[in-house]
């Protein structure tokens, strides 16, 4: 009986624990969503803040990696995201919650928008704000592209410097398509990764 009530305590803590986690993954990713303006990039500074500052949910490094794969597969970067941080949080259940979260805001926002067009396209007020918010995009973007950076910087690894300078020539210098500067970089990671594990298995 005592083993059959700490069983049912256990359980009871796991999924109470397991609600919270949700619960705060759907407002976190409700948030976030309906602040990001200006594109993608922006809510990567803002997950950063909450998901590795904050609440501590996910490494530096895995942030890294979320961003990469997040900007290579197919949709929005925020809902991507959502999703892969979702799913390590709590599997399937937290994909749903973070999309949910994620895409709640852009709909209700789209919605009235396309509802009041005329009145917004024609709005002087309108246009001088959202000019405004262009170059507060700009500063986060570059916060974040500082940031995440400076990380790389700070771990000295010789190949991470190359990749990070020559993804940053490709594009900006050269114009390269950023699919194929991700795809590149992606290459160059496994290979490296396949060459380490085979130099530790002998």
């Amino acid at each position: 009986m005592i083993d059959s009530d700490n069983r049912k305590n256990e359980v009871k803590k796991t999924m109470e624990s397991k609600r919270k986690i949700l619960q705060k993954l759907f407002f976190s990713t409700l948030y976030l969503s309906a602040f990001t303006f200006g594109g993608g990039y922006v809510i990567v500074t803002l997950m950063k803040k909450k998901f590795v500052d904050e609440y501590h949910w996910i490494e530096e490094n895995e942030m890294l990696d979320l961003v990469a794969i997040a900007q290579s597969s197919p949709g929005p970067i925020a809902v991507n995201g959502a999703i892969v941080v979702g799913y390590k949080l709590a599997g399937m259940v937290g994909v749903l919650v973070s999309i949910i979260g994620t895409i709640i805001p852009p709909f209700l926002i789209i919605s009235v928008i396309s509802v009041c067009y005329q009145a917004f396209r024609d709005n002087f007020f309108v246009s001088q704000m959202l000019e405004g918010m262009q170059a507060g995009v700009g500063a986060v973007i570059a916060s974040v592209t500082y940031e995440m950076g400076a990380g790389v910087v700070k771990e000295k690894d010789k190949l991470s410097l190359v990749i990070l300078v020559g993804a940053f020539a490709a594009a900006c210098f050269f114009s390269v398509n950023v699919i194929y500067i991700v795809l590149i970089c992606g290459a160059i990671g496994a290979v490296r990764t396949i060459l380490e594990r085979r130099r530790n298995a002998k």
